[in-house]
């Protein structure tokens, strides 16, 4: 196995890996940011208070994305597997 395909592999499955995480944790971040600017200007100290919309957040990024994102999983695995034949000839 050539250390170039291996360096190509891993580099594809971190850019998938982060393509699949990014809508979830761009939306808590943005409700992060709402709720403490919310908390800021009510005074409201409450540590707590964040959680319940951000986990509401990722729940309604999972629903919207889970189609998008089974796909780009499916296809990277496809894409992997029929690479195999291709990498046992080197």
């Amino acid at each position: 196995m050539e250390n170039e395909y291996v360096v190509e592999v891993v580099s594809q499955a971190i850019k998938v890996t982060l393509m699949l995480s990014a809508p979830m944790l761009i939306g808590a971040l943005v409700v992060g940011v709402l709720v403490s600017i919310f908390q800021a200007v009510t005074q409201i100290n409450e540590q707590t208070l964040s959680f319940i919309p951000k986990i509401l957040v990722i729940i309604a990024a999972l629903v919207i994305f889970s189609p998008w994102m089974m796909e780009t999983m499916v296809t990277y695995t496809q894409d992997l597997f029929t690479s195999i034949p291709e990498l046992i000839r080197r």
